[in-house]
């Protein structure tokens, strides 16, 4: 039986092991913050079939294909998000497409890749998912679009481990390291992008292996204290944040029973 990490997974363990504990071991389960995703939904959509149903027989698409697009996948949503999101698709054609000799075919949309890794005897699923993946001959770029209106860059620390579990995972698929991560921000226009290295694959292996051996050994999941508490759904049960923690809820996963599969 494989143990399925994803790079928020990772990232959770980096921020606070003993959060990781309680959410993926124990499976408590946490306290969402939802807010009106349906743009961003459509705008994601919309996107992928620019790049996917384009019949790439001429170099660029005009603002034809772009509408197109768009309508059909703005159903559902009111006048006025329909009309922010054609706005903000004709941004992104006069940023990313129009100003182009020609547009390549990705390697793949709205996609997902799947690596494997096997530490301590543990088999590791390594799972990611992309909005767009394009090849080029020095290596691949992941594109992930932000909808969001707050331009707001991950923690550096974050980016590396979500680079570094992409880098294991591409790989294998693909035989071709990953050569960056780019963010767009759709309502801005603006693109960064971060440079991949094998360092940060290494990174990734060391701290599966850390993981590893807290799944096999069952031994003490240690809260790290930080800013990140203040957001954490975790604290009434952290003895770390609390002189008396309430009593971890019945019904979660049997941590123990899981390293019993894995041990197999």
């Amino acid at each position: 039986m494989t143990y399925s990490l994803s790079a928020s997974k990772l990232q959770t363990y980096h921020r606070c092991a003993k959060s990781y504990h309680f959410r993926y071991e124990q499976g408590i389960k946490s306290a969402a913050f939802f807010g009106s995703a349906a743009l961003g939904t459509s705008l994601h959509q919309a996107l992928a079939q620019i790049y996917r149903d384009w019949h790439y027989q001429t170099p660029l698409p005009d603002l034809t294909w772009i509408n197109a697009c768009w309508s059909d996948n703005s159903k559902g949503l009111s006048d006025a998000q329909a009309e922010e999101g054609q706005q903000i698709l004709q941004g992104y054609y006069e940023s990313f497409i129009a100003n182009q000799p020609a547009i390549a075919k990705p390697v793949a949309v709205e996609g997902k890749v799947q690596g494997h890794l096997q530490v301590s005897n543990l088999e590791f699923s390594l799972i990611g998912r992309f909005d767009r993946l394009d090849w080029y001959e020095d290596g691949l770029e992941l594109i992930d679009y932000k909808s969001t209106k707050e331009t707001k860059l991950p923690e550096p620390a974050e980016l590396d481990l979500q680079m570094g579990l992409y880098y294991l995972a591409l790989e294998q698929r693909y035989q071709q390291s990953l050569k960056q991560l780019s963010l767009i921000f759709l309502r801005t226009g603006e693109k960064v992008s971060f440079r991949a290295t094998p360092e940060q694959s290494q990174r990734v292996y060391q701290m599966i292996s850390e993981l590893a051996i807290k799944l096999r050994s069952d031994e003490e999941w240690e809260p790290s204290v930080g800013k990140h508490c203040d957001r954490c759904t975790y604290v009434k049960y952290c003895p770390a944040k609390q002189t008396n923690p309430e009593p971890v809820p019945s019904g979660g996963k049997a941590s123990k029973q899981l390293q019993l599969v894995l041990n197999l």
